[in-house]
């Protein structure tokens, strides 16, 4: 996401760290790159006019201290000021309801059905309580099934009324959830345009007679500006209290992103980053814009790794690797832990300076990966424990097993080798890393 908007900015900033002084002349320049990046990438005309003119200005008031470069002092405040852009503060979602009630609004085809899915997972993940899936969507054919399968893959309960009056299954759902325990409902409504009075009419009745926590209008970044449009119009409808933000993993500019808190003042609160089940993300305005500046996001990565990786599992790999003992049962078990990261790219593009690195190109591929896991998997628990005993004939069955050539179990095995040996070399305190 932001990809280009990124490239264009940090380029533009690149240059001013070759002046010794921040000046009118070398900041208008600047800001005409910076002006033309953002409208490039969508951002309404106002919000980039209004950005520009505050960089400008702050950056030729700020007295330089002698020890700050002006081009580290010219990028924080670039970054304070799109992060104040994104919304300054991030907000977190009103729970305190018993149950808390969640309303999901928005157009056809915006991913609402998919995301009130995924954030029944990410609360369910976040929280470990227990949320409930509430099927009001009784126009669209299909959208109750739809949620119902969603439902079924992530082990999450939906109420249905089959298509009855979206206002009295909202209520009777509630009642269900009170009664049996649930921790959050979450209601997903059918999608409709904001112009539509009956339809808009609807949500308000079903806001009134659940009255929920949290009114969320799910908007596809792709739209463009036309997205604040439709904020708008469902915003003099209905008190919204956050937007989540879709295909923002996509083809898309992602200006919109940078436009909706200051034109419309409803905050965003969760992005979609992935078509995945667990590919929706809590927007934190401050780390959205170290990632388009270049920074990473070291905090996000931290964030998944604690919610994915068997913290024991962990620590026993790594025992096992202080004392020269680590196999390919162990090997196996840490690249299970590391698939459930996502995608390894993804995660790449968190760490900070990864660009300057080049590894922002970087493409896994995950038909290589699943070799490497069907050839450790066509090996005995011996042979995994022993690498050292597999030779010819076992190298021949164990490619065959696992649908590979021989060449690849030997590359895989070489590889383990040199990752051994590596292992210790850093555990003996024979290599030192440069940091």
């Amino acid at each position: 996401m932001f990809e280009s908007l990124g490239d264009r900015l940090q380029n533009a900033i690149h240059k001013i760290k070759g002046y010794g002084k921040i000046t009118e002349d070398n900041i208008s320049d600047m800001m005409r790159e910076i002006r033309l990046a953002l409208l490039e990438a969508d951002v309404n005309y106002t919000v980039v006019k209004e950005f520009t003119s505050k960089v400008k200005e702050k950056a030729l008031g700020e007295e330089v201290i002698s020890s700050i470069n002006p081009g580290d002092l010219f990028v924080k405040i670039v970054k304070d000021e799109l992060t104040e852009l994104l919304g300054g503060d991030s907000e977190d979602l009103n729970l305190k309801g018993n149950p808390a009630i969640l309303m999901m609004v928005g157009l056809q085809g915006s991913g609402k059905t998919t995301s009130i899915a995924k954030l029944s997972n990410f609360l369910r993940k976040k929280h470990s309580k227990k949320p409930l899936l509430v099927a009001c969507d009784v126009y669209r054919p299909a959208a109750i099934d739809q949620l119902k399968q969603l439902g079924k893959q992530l082990n999450i309960e939906v109420y249905d009324e089959g298509k009855r009056n979206p206002v009295e299954i909202a209520k009777n759902a509630v009642c269900y959830a009170k009664e049996n325990h649930y921790d959050y409902v979450l209601i997903d409504t059918a999608g409709r345009l904001h112009i539509d009075e009956g339809l808009m009419d609807e949500l308000e009745d079903i806001r009134t007679s659940v009255e929920p926590q949290e009114i969320l209008l799910v908007i596809d970044s792709m739209m463009g500006q036309d997205a604040i449009n439709v904020i708008t119009g469902f915003n003099d409808k209905l008190p919204l209290t956050g937007v989540v933000l879709t295909k923002l993993d996509g083809d898309t500019r992602g200006g919109v992103a940078l436009s909706i808190r200051h034109l419309t003042h409803v905050p965003i609160k969760f992005i979609g980053v992935s078509e995945k089940m667990d590919g929706i993300d809590f927007f934190d305005p401050e780390r959205m814009a170290g990632r388009i500046l270049g920074m990473g996001d070291i905090v996000s990565l931290v964030e998944k790794a604690t919610e994915s990786i068997d913290e024991k599992e962990a620590e026993k790999a790594a025992k096992r690797m202080q004392q020269g003992k680590f196999d390919l049962e162990d090997f196996l078990s840490t690249m299970k832990q590391i698939k459930k990261l996502g995608p390894l790219e993804n995660l790449i593009k968190l760490i900070p300076g990864a660009k300057k690195m080049g590894l922002t190109n970087v493409k896994v591929d995950p038909k290589q990966m699943a070799h490497i896991e069907a050839i450790v998997l066509s090996m005995t628990p011996k042979e995994r424990r022993h690498p050292e005993i597999i030779k010819s004939s076992r190298k021949t069955r164990i490619a065959s097993g696992s649908g590979t050539s021989v060449q690849e179990v030997n590359k895989l095995l070489q590889q383990f080798d040199q990752m051994k040996k590596m292992m210790r070399g850093v555990s003996n305190g024979n290599i030192k890393f440069p940091f």
